[in-house]
């Protein structure tokens, strides 16, 4: 009896608890002819003051419109604990004003993304040492349209074999969401010759003739689509 009674005590504490699915991104671009300088100072920052919870990881963008830069990654995490987190100290923010911020160009991009388990073949932190990143935009009204849209997806990533995270994009921007291809067997997955296309695996899953009206529905619903090229480096980030 005292067990169940422990039990409803606790549910509503296990309706409150927010799941750590949130990631914070951040793309920052270093000047010129201070990469190397950047990087230490960017490493420092992150080995002093980003731990645990908050700590970061630090990507190389190879190819794209930010190629060149730096994607920064941290969490997960939940809206609680961002809330909860605090005023920044004041010596954390002068070693990033300081240190860091005047090595780079100025220019930068901030983000926050939801991951989606449900339209994933991978856990959140399952990750890879090199991954494409998929942008996808939706039209106007079309953004629960562009989940369904994914969600078809899944079962032809899982039949190749595919390792796919998918993350809402969350009041940042344009609606829409990324799925991040990680490159599990590296870059040799992206060979034309490595699984069979998408069209040929999506219409083995749904019947031939499928992939054309997938394609049909794409069209309606995304506004636009783009991707990248990423390469982890660990060294950068927190210990």
């Amino acid at each position: 009896m005292k067990k169940f009674l422990f039990l409803v005590l606790l549910l509503p504490l296990l309706g409150i608890t927010q799941t750590k699915t949130l990631i914070t991104s951040n793309r920052l671009f270093a000047k010129n002819n201070k990469v190397s300088d950047f990087e230490k100072a960017l490493t420092a920052h992150a080995q002093k003051y980003h731990k645990g919870e908050m700590a970061w990881r630090v990507w190389s963008i190879e190819s794209g419109p930010d190629a060149g830069g730096y994607m920064v990654t941290e969490g997960p995490s939940t809206w609680s604990t961002l809330d909860g987190r605090g005023d920044i100290s004041a010596e954390h923010t002068a070693d990033w004003e300081k240190n860091v911020l005047p090595l780079t160009t100025g220019l930068g991009q901030s983000g926050y993304y939801d991951f989606q388990a449900d339209l994933s073949t991978v856990q959140l932190s399952d990750y890879a040492d090199k991954i494409v990143i998929s942008h996808m935009t939706a039209k106007p009204g079309k953004v629960n349209d562009m989940k369904a849209l994914l969600q078809k997806l899944k079962k032809v990533w899982q039949d190749g074999n595919e390792s796919v995270a998918v993350y809402a994009t969350v009041f940042s921007g344009e609606p829409g969401y990324i799925y991040v291809t990680r490159l599990k067997n590296g870059l040799k997955e992206l060979a034309t010759d490595y699984r069979k296309s998408l069209a040929d695996r999506y219409n083995a899953a749904n019947g031939s003739g499928s992939f054309d009206g997938w394609l049909k529905d794409y069209a309606d619903i995304v506004q636009s689509r783009w991707s990248e090229l990423l390469t982890y480096k660990p060294l950068l980030g927190s210990k």
